[in-house]
């Protein structure tokens, strides 16, 4: 049943006041064949995290609420260690594939996964939001994606019916989808993902293998990977329910060769991951932080203290206040390094 008026504050993880007009949780995919769902609501909702919205959210906003996880293959319990071709130690279990919800809160999906001793998501652990808003965004974090273990997602096509996209069909690339470029298109009900195999453990990030080397594991599990990797966030990120926050704000930025050795050679502890011969990634956080953005604050919005990547709501910070701030860290760094950074998040709705 639809509601009206009804306020988003607790729905969304930076704790932005905004209202829809209109509201409804989804909680049976048998809801969709409601004539309501031949046009695309004005928001779907999730977990609330990688957004900012703003005071109004006018039409409909549908709260996906679709739950359960379905084993579709057979996987065994704990992994047997083999050793690479290259040297690296790896894991082999016979495929174990999943259809999940897409309501399903995504780090309790990768604990229950953990649990279960199948693995791929361990780089992945404590990313908020929910199984349906991970291939929009593909989420990624430590070298890993999760499109490298979608086989399908399933989709309502807004006045066609339902579909299932295969990965290509999904465009998937760097924080990118097909679903972030023909919004007002898809709503995602659940998504296929396929665990186990052959399977290498990610571990090329230093913040890993410092954390790894702290804990004195020399040959680490997936397990003691997740371990690892929730370590590092937790140090560094704050709990949204405390200060608002939606993660990361901003893509790491891919330069240009020549871009990277300008700069490389003015700052020579500039931190790089290569992407190809012409192209190389640089961490956000590290421009943010050399640009003197770190913890810095207008009003109520800033950035955390910890970690310059992530922006924070310090308390009654509204979602102008928020994208206003982000433009300023934008400019910020512009000046200093000639670097544009964009803006992971995605922004919804007007102000009042």
């Amino acid at each position: 049943m639809i509601q009206h008026n009804v306020s988003l504050t607790r729905f969304n993880t930076f704790n932005l006041p905004s209202v829809a007009e209109q509201y409804l949780p989804l909680t049976k995919v048998e809801q969709l064949s409601d004539p309501v769902f031949n046009v695309a609501p004005q928001l779907v909702l999730g977990g609330g995290s990688n957004m900012v919205l703003l005071e109004q959210i006018k039409g409909l906003t549908v709260h996906v609420l679709l739950g359960g996880v379905e084993i579709l293959g057979d996987g065994a319990q704990g992994a047997k260690e083999v050793e690479k071709s290259n040297g690296s130690t790896g894991y082999h279990l016979p495929s174990v594939h999943l259809r999940v919800g897409a309501g399903v809160d995504w780090n309790q999906l990768v604990r229950y996964t953990l649990d279960r001793g199948w693995y791929g998501l361990e780089n992945l652990i404590l990313i908020p939001g929910t199984v349906g808003a991970a291939p929009v965004q593909n989420i990624g974090a430590y070298g890993a994606e999760v499109a490298e273990r979608i086989t399908a997602v399933h989709v309502w096509e807004y006045g066609v019916g339902a579909r299932v996209l295969s990965p290509e069909e999904c465009a998937f690339g760097y924080r990118d989808s097909r679903f972030k470029h023909e919004p007002g298109r898809f709503l995602i009900t659940a998504v296929d993902l396929r665990l186990n195999g052959d399977h290498e453990l990610k571990t090329g990030y230093g913040a890993i293998q410092a954390e790894l080397a702290r804990l004195a594991i020399s040959e680490p599990s997936p397990a003691d990977v997740a371990l690892a990797v929730t370590n590092i966030r937790r140090s560094k990120l704050p709990d949204w329910f405390f200060l608002g926050n939606s993660g990361s704000f901003f893509k790491n930025p891919v330069v240009p060769k020549e871009t990277y050795n300008r700069l490389k050679a003015r700052y020579e502890d500039l931190p790089s991951y290569p992407i190809d011969e012409n192209h190389v990634k640089l961490p956000a956080g590290w421009l943010i932080d050399r640009a003197g953005m770190k913890g810095a604050r207008d009003g109520q919005a800033g950035t955390y203290a910890l970690q310059a990547l992530v922006m924070v709501n310090h308390g009654g910070a509204s979602g102008q206040d928020i994208i206003n701030f982000s433009k300023k860290v934008q400019q910020t760094v512009r000046q200093k390094f000639d670097v544009e950074l964009e803006r992971e998040v995605q922004l919804f709705g007007w102000k009042g």
